[in-house]
């Protein structure tokens, strides 16, 4: 149940009436005991559940345990799943609490943004950035890094709830309504906590 290689951040996408039919013969196969049923559901969502996981832990490390261990969870509670909400939703709400409990136990949040820890260590993403310019600007470069590392140094102030709705909002785009159901809570109180999260921020960044 392991991707070859970790995928770009993406949002999550809807997907049409035809594939949820799909998913819902496989959840029943896979409810029955097929195996072969539940690796076509790891594999329809692994890179999804991948690019999620690397967008809110921001450690490939991190990510890719995240990855294993939201599937194993889903593997042991497939049975109880009642199609009350949409797989994607389900899952999604697996991987959201399993980084809640990841960013819960990072005692210093020392990382920044642009570096992510990777198997040969460190890497800086500005770097793997291609420069389309025809010259270079380092004064235009450098304010750039510095804002970034103001925003990360702004969201690590910020409560492990309040940074995943605020992530999950505006890096995955996501609504508020699906962020209230990931982490089974009410469209409310998500709206609330997006709230205090962008406040803090704007003091912060100010």
């Amino acid at each position: 149940m392991r991707a070859q290689t970790l995928p770009g951040i993406a949002g999550v996408t809807n997907k049409p009436a035809s594939a949820l039919s799909h998913d819902v013969a496989l959840i029943q196969a896979a409810q029955q005991g097929d195996h072969d049923a539940f690796e076509q559901l790891v594999r329809t969502y692994d890179h999804s559940v991948l690019r999620l996981a690397l967008n809110l832990l921001r450690s490939e490390e991190d990510a890719r345990d995240a990855y294993q261990e939201a599937f194993l969870k889903a593997y042991r509670n497939l049975g109880s799943f009642r199609f009350e909400c949409s797989f994607h939703t389900w899952l999604y709400r697996i991987v959201t609490n399993i980084c809640l409990d990841h960013l819960r136990r990072r005692s210093v949040r020392k990382e920044d943004s642009a570096v992510m820890e990777t198997a040969d260590g460190q890497r800086d993403l500005f770097d793997a950035v291609e420069d389309q310019r025809t010259e270079a600007d380092p004064e235009r470069d450098l304010l750039r890094r510095e804002l970034g590392h103001r925003i990360e140094e702004a969201l690590s102030k910020l409560g492990p709830r309040e940074r995943m709705v605020f992530e999950l909002k505006h890096f995955q785009g996501l609504r508020l309504r699906a962020i209230g159901e990931m982490l089974a809570t009410s469209e409310e109180t998500a709206k609330n906590c997006l709230y205090r999260a962008t406040q803090k921020l704007r003091a912060a960044l100010a």
